[in-house]
């Protein structure tokens, strides 16, 4: 009895918490005279139209286009991420660099609120040229994804005991050959963790992408509204429906595909000796 009351609790849960996204997908397959008339979550005649619409090429919009951006600014975003967190972190979890200071600074400008540099920025990709393309939303991207990577890394690294690196360098291994040799891979878990969290707070980011692309390198998340708008006003639900499940899918997957990944590094503690 507690058994079978505590998985329809769950179930309830579970219902609520992805109603908007169970209201989106059915939206999805139904055409815009069945949404007039039947707006509910029952779907009396399921049409791929709205689909076929989406991936329509035409010289206004171009799907295939926003989801290679999205790819591609978030691969850079988070790589480079990546790259520029780890031996920040070493710095700080192993020689106690900025731990007081530099860390808590760097954790507390992702508190605030993006918009506030949309004016600099802006000013300085426009003198760089870097408006409008991959390679810019990147940097950006990678910016957004740093304060947390650093944290992820920063404690992953401090839960491996140091006389691994004492002996290390006994051997006579450089720092540098530590870091990579080593705690790199010790730290794998965190590392992928940080991978697929960095990915799907890049694919999702909005703001930067509505103000710094306008064509080259416009991603998903902005793209996806340039499909909503119908040619005789109004707004076309169904195709709204259908370009968001499209761009929701890559990082839905990947959270999906990589959960005991991520699960597993949350209760990876320290290594013991």
């Amino acid at each position: 009895m507690i058994r079978a009351l505590r998985w329809a609790v769950f179930a309830l849960a579970a219902f609520a918490l992805n109603f908007p996204i169970l209201v989106t997908l059915v939206t999805s397959f139904k055409s815009a005279r069945e949404l007039s008339a039947n707006p509910g979550l029952w779907i009396k005649a399921p049409t791929l139209e709205n689909y076929a619409t989406v991936f329509t090429v035409s010289d206004r919009l171009n799907i295939f286009l926003y989801l290679f951006n999205s790819l591609a600014v978030s691969l850079i975003g988070t790589g480079l991420a990546v790259v520029l967190a780890l031996p920040a972190a070493y710095a700080i979890a192993r020689g106690k660099l900025g731990e007081r200071t530099l860390l808590p600074l760097i954790v507390n400008l992702r508190a605030v609120p993006l918009i506030i540099f949309a004016i600099p920025l802006y000013m300085m990709f426009q003198w760089l040229a870097l408006l409008d393309t991959l390679i810019g939303l990147g940097l950006i991207l990678t910016i957004v994804n740093l304060p947390l990577v650093l944290v992820i890394l920063v404690n992953a690294i401090n839960d491996v005991p140091e006389e691994l690196d004492e002996a290390a360098l006994v051997d006579g291994a450089s720092r540098f050959q530590i870091l990579v040799t080593i705690l790199a891979p010790v730290c794998r878990p965190a590392i992928v963790t940080s991978l697929i969290f960095g990915f799907i707070t890049a694919w999702n980011e909005f703001l930067f992408g509505l103000m710094l692309t306008t064509s080259k390198a416009v991603p998903i998340t902005v793209g996806a509204s340039f499909f909503f708008a119908a040619s005789g006003g109004g707004v076309q639900w169904g195709v709204a429906s259908a370009v968001m499940i499209v761009g929701a899918l890559p990082p839905l997957l990947l959270g999906l595909v990589m959960y005991r990944q991520i699960s597993g590094s949350m209760t990876a503690g320290a290594v013991k000796g």
